[in-house]
């Protein structure tokens, strides 16, 4: 399984650490040779010379360490995680430690039924995901007092940015460019927010006094934190009151648990409302990965950004979920697209989702005020010791006053006693409680700042009210989370039951080969997830102090130059939370070195046509203007149109954006050539790295591009979790490494990049690196080597089986293709009226997730089997195809009447072909088993096909009572 030589002993051969390559490897050796005879090559390497142009190709082994077995990465990761020190973290600033509930952790966060599963673009087949998110959606709207609420944003920092930027879309009456942001705010948000506001054009002004600063002047919108970073509780009412008498728009930055017991902002007339769902059972993991989110008012529904997920039927009329508004996603609209976002936290919003069934309204409201009261014992024995707090009315968090050096004397001893406070600025010591608090620490706490033990039963006997520091004004009066599915699972067997129901209804790769072109859905090894969880990497908050985290920072260091080894690059950041971020991070890099040369002149940004969607709503973000270059008919960049755009913008030319092997699944034979000619007009080369699973080990992208993001939830075995979460670091050479992301926390250091943070965290969602850092070593240098091979082999073995059945679109040089294909269906609709669509929802019926339909070319499907599937599996689903083919013949020749077929019926539920009614002019069996193999094991989709245009046009984004289900059935 090796490149290297033969071990040389028959001791080192039984020693040897590479039994991990052959199981995350699908094909046997037997194998290999059997799909290398079908397709007409004599080897792998043979392959990889026809396949990857010369220019690029690198034969020699990688610099890196060889692969070592599951049990020694474990031990080393085991080691890592060690050197980090868990303290109770009481720091606050948007990150609290939480108690996950054994329930969900066990059977979502641990679960390949859930992780594993993609964004639901097949809605059939993940109702189960859908409602975990429908289920948040309505537990943030209901909480924040809002019409309507999306499912999931990347971080809180960047849901405050899209909040900006959608007010700035919507409110039309006002021109002015000014935006108000709340000195209060979190300093995180207010560095990613003040980023995006310059390349948006828009002007940022932080203040002390917002109703002061409204009357300073217009402004199209303002950000308020409720409550402030410094736990000060204000009224709303009166500065949103003002905003809209002056024509702005109002969003508030929240904190979702404290409007269990604080009256929700939607009360208060906010347009928008932002937060972090964290604290809902999501571990701050060092920063992440958690669900943001973003609620408005039902008439701003076509201006979220990210997704909604809406309620509409299914062909027999039942309820069915859909992710709404499709027409949204930045495939279609591209430069037009109101975000990049193109990646959600699904399955920490799924989390957070269940977390609130879980506890239900009587328990959040229980672990509320908990917190709330564990903060007023706290403010009790310190006002009685003489300290001076800043503010009266609060909910979790309290601002200290303390003189140096006496400060710093308190925040050490602290520590030193396992307590993290907060270092704030102007003498000041921050102290937030949290779900995990306890008496033992309010009293540890006390001890340390007064010098004195405390008495913590006779403080309570002196807090008369669990709202004490809740000025009655301010206290929730309306109820929230009323809907049944929040009162019905609080049994652990309810709940289990509930869980698994819902699992049962998505196809996850638990299930079945998801052969999504562009999406990489391969092996997410257990041995890689199991380190997730782990209580010290897992309970970290981001902002502690540096040496509580060594293990983190020698994982992330080795990460990223594991990283730089694989591509050539000079300089990494992590920092990106999303293949989205990485772009809008990296075309950053470009646009400050630019200007550090005196070219801010340079803006003009060339994506071919055939590029990803985020490509270019990437580039509108940061203020690039967009010119498209044209492909040719083989599906590469038209060279012509490329000199030409060149030579007409060569002195206003910042980049080029390409994704490499293109979208249409070939190397481009002249990337390189491509690449100078953009460099020799003074721009840079931004390489889209979402296919980087037919390069790694191959090619060092670093030898033709600058700059290169990274998708580890894609190539580097993070899974998908249903739609995220996900993680786009960038890597740069290194004349733009000066210019990478930096942090306003400075825990990056003093060398760290020039540019302000892109996320709210300092390396992003550092919770889940482990798992692309154990991929790496376990595979080593030879295995990722050979994973890039098999992963070429695999789709042109399935590109040469189903040749003659169907055409595949674009191929390259030696009549090959890259690591994926896309065929062509749009004959058959001209012919038939069988569409793509159809053939995707007839795939699930079969048990297979269909291929990306309709993109990067409308009436096709882009397939992409990844290395890690079987022969077996590549068999089975080509035989699918092959089996679907045969049905469009049927339809085509008449035999199956046009409108009434398996295709345009599909998929079929269990619930119609056991039923009594059945009509149609084909059998049960051609219906739900229409090859042998189904009969083994069959999954079905729990609705039939959705009808996505009724849901647009009857958008409804809330549960549905349960009766529904009960009488559509």
């Amino acid at each position: 399984m090796s490149d290297s030589k033969t071990p040389a002993s028959p001791l080192h051969a039984l020693e040897a650490h590479d039994e991990f390559i052959a199981r995350h490897i699908g094909p046997r050796e037997a194998d290999i040779a059997k799909m290398l005879g079908t397709i007409g090559c004599e080897s792998l390497d043979a392959l990889m010379a026809e396949t990857m142009p010369g220019s690029i190709l690198d034969g020699q082994p990688l610099e890196m360490a060889p692969c070592d077995n599951e049990e020694r990465v474990l031990e080393e990761l085991r080691e890592i995680a060690d050197s980090n020190r868990l303290s109770h973290s009481m720091i606050g600033l948007g990150y609290h430690p939480t108690l996950v509930p054994p329930v969900i952790l066990r059977n979502v966060l641990e679960n390949p039924g859930w992780y594993t599963a993609y964004t639901p673009y097949q809605a059939e087949i993940s109702q189960g995901r859908l409602e975990g998110m429908l289920n948040f959606q309505q537990m943030v709207m209901d909480l924040t007092g809002m019409e309507l609420s999306n499912a999931s944003l990347l971080d809180e920092a960047t849901a405050a940015a899209e909040a900006m930027a959608m007010l700035k879309r919507v409110n039309r009456k006002s021109k002015s460019n000014r935006f108000l942001v709340d000195a209060a705010c979190l300093p995180q948000t207010i560095d990613v927010v003040a980023n995006r506001a310059v390349h948006l054009g828009l002007e940022i002004e932080i203040c002390d006094d917002l109703e002061s600063s409204l009357a300073e002047g217009d402004c199209f919108g303002l950000l308020i934190q409720y409550p402030g970073s410094d736990g000060g509780l204000r009224d709303l009412q009166p500065v949103i009151d003002r905003a809209h008498e002056q024509g702005a728009l109002a969003a508030v930055a929240c904190d979702l648990l404290s409007l269990a017991l604080l009256k929700p902002p939607g009360e208060a007339g906010a347009d928008v409302v932002v937060g972090s769902a964290q604290r809902f059972g999501v571990p701050m993991a060092y920063g992440g990965p958690h669900a943001a989110f973003l609620a408005t008012r039902e008439d701003y529904r076509r201006n979220v950004p990210g997704r909604i997920i809406g309620v509409s039927r299914d062909r027999h009329g039942a309820p069915a979920l859909r992710m709404a508004l499709q027409t949204r996603e930045q495939h279609i609209r591209r430069e037009k697209a109101m975000s990049n976002i193109c990646t959600a936290q699904a399955l920490l919003a799924v989390m957070a989702g269940f977390y609130g069934v879980w506890h239900g309204p009587d328990g959040i409201r229980k672990i509320a005020r908990r917190i709330h009261r564990h903060a007023c014992l706290i403010a009790e024995g310190l006002r009685s010791a003489g300290f001076e707090l800043v503010h009266d009315a609060f909910f979790d968090t309290l601002s200290v006053r303390v003189d140096e050096p006496q400060r710093q004397a308190l925040l050490h001893r602290a520590q030193q006693a396992g307590l993290n406070l907060r270092a704030d600025q102007d003498g000041l010591i921050g102290i937030s409680v949290n779900e995990c608090t306890r008496k033992r620490h309010v009293s540890l706490l006390l001890e340390l700042l007064t010098g004195e033990a405390v008495d913590v039963a006779e403080l309570d006997a002196r807090v008369d009210s669990d709202f004490q520091a809740i000025p009655a004004e301010l206290r929730r009066t309306s109820d929230f989370m009323t809907h049944e599915v929040f009162g019905r699972y609080h049994s652990e067997t309810e709940m289990l039951r509930y869980l698994k129901r819902l699992e049962n209804k998505d196809l996850s790769l638990a299930h079945a080969m998801i052969p999504l072109g562009s999406c990489t859905m391969k092996l997410n090894a257990t041995a890689e997830m199991i380190p997730v969880t782990w209580p010290e990497f897992a309970e970290l908050h981001p902002f502690c102090p540096w040496d509580q985290a060594r293990g983190y920072h020698t994982l992330i260091g080795q990460l990223e130059e594991m990283l730089g080894q694989l591509t050539g690059f000079a300089g990494i950041s992590l920092q990106p939370n999303a293949g989205s971020q990485g772009e809008y991070a990296g075309l950053l890099t470009i646009k400050a070195f630019h200007a550090s040369r005196g070219e801010s002149h340079r803006t003009v940004c060339l994506i071919p046509s055939s590029a990803h969607g985020t490509n270019p709503a990437s580039a509108q973000m940061v203020g690039m203007d967009i010119v498209v270059v044209g492909c040719d008919a083989k599906g590469n960049i038209d060279l012509d149109d490329l000199e030409a755009k060149i030579e007409k913008h060569r002195d206003n030319l910042a980049a080029l954006m390409i994704t490499y092997p293109s979208t249409h699944g070939v190397f481009e034979e002249d990337v390189v050539t491509i690449c100078n000619k953009v460099r020799a007009a003074g721009g840079q080369v931004y390489l889209d790295g979402a296919n980087m699973n037919a390069l790694v080990g191959w090619s060092r992208v670093a030898d033709f591009a600058d700059v290169c993001h990274l998708n580890l939830h894609k190539t580097f075995c993070i899974p998908h979790g249903g739609g995220g979460p996900g993680i786009g670091p960038i890597g740069v050479r290194e004349h733009l490494v000066q210019f990478l992301p930096g942090h306003v926390s400075g825990l990056l250091g003093p060398e760290s990049g020039s540019n302000p943070a892109v996320a709210a965290a300092p390396w992003g969602s550092a919770g889940i690196l482990p798992i692309s850092w154990a991929y790496i070593r376990l595979m080593g240098r030879d295995g990722l080597r050979r994973a890039t091979q098999v992963a070429i082999l695999n789709a042109n073995y399935i590109a040469r089986r189903l040749s003659g059945h169907y055409d595949i679109l674009y191929t390259g040089r030696n009549d090959r293709i890259a690591h994926e294909c896309i065929i062509d269906l749009r004959p058959f609709k001209d012919a038939t009226g069988i569409s793509e669509e159809d053939v995707a929802k007839r795939l699930v019926d079969y048990g297979f997730h269909a291929p990306t339909m309709s993109w990067p070319v409308p009436g096709t499907l882009m397939i992409e089997p990844t290395e890690s599937e079987s022969l077996a599996e590549l068999d089975r689903f080509i035989d699918a195809l092959i089996q679907i083919r045969r049905e469009i013949d049927k339809v085509g020749s008449g035999e199956w009447d046009a409108e009434d077929n398996p295709l345009k019926n599909a998929p079929h539920t269990i619930q119609e072909l056991a039923s009594d009614d059945w009509s149609h002019p084909y059998s049960r069996e051609d219906a739900g088993w229409p090859v042998p193999s189904l009969r083994l094991g069959k999954f079905f989709a729990s609705v039939a096909r959705v009808d996505n245009v009724y849901g647009d046009r009857n958008l409804v984004c809330s549960c549905p009572p349960l009766e529904a289900y009960q009488e559509a059935s």
